[in-house]
């Protein structure tokens, strides 16, 4: 199993409950695609560097997680379409 980082920058104006929401959707299809989800980091509320959808500030949010190497294409082609997810970007974690 290799080492994955999963970046999500997601809506400032949404609920409290719909952003956790959309974490824990995150995590679900980390899960069902064989991965197992080691940490989350909450960043919180940041300004963006540049404007999305016409909005300055998103949360961020950092899962780490374990999967073998087909697993990110199918959790990325799933997280694409998510309505409050801005962005997202999955890398390979280095072994160092």
């Amino acid at each position: 199993m290799n080492k994955y980082e999963l970046a999500l920058v997601v809506n400032a104006k949404i609920e409290d409950d719909a952003r956790t929401a959309t974490v824990e959707k995150a995590k679900e299809y980390i899960t069902r695609f064989g991965g197992n989800v080691t940490d989350v980091e909450d960043w919180g509320k940041q300004k963006t560097a540049y404007e999305i959808q016409k909005m300055d500030e998103a949360f961020y949010y950092f899962i780490q997680f374990d999967a073998e190497a087909d697993a990110p294409a199918q959790i990325e082609e799933n997280v694409r379409i998510m309505d409050n997810v801005l962005r997202f970007l999955c890398v390979r974690k280095d072994e160092a």
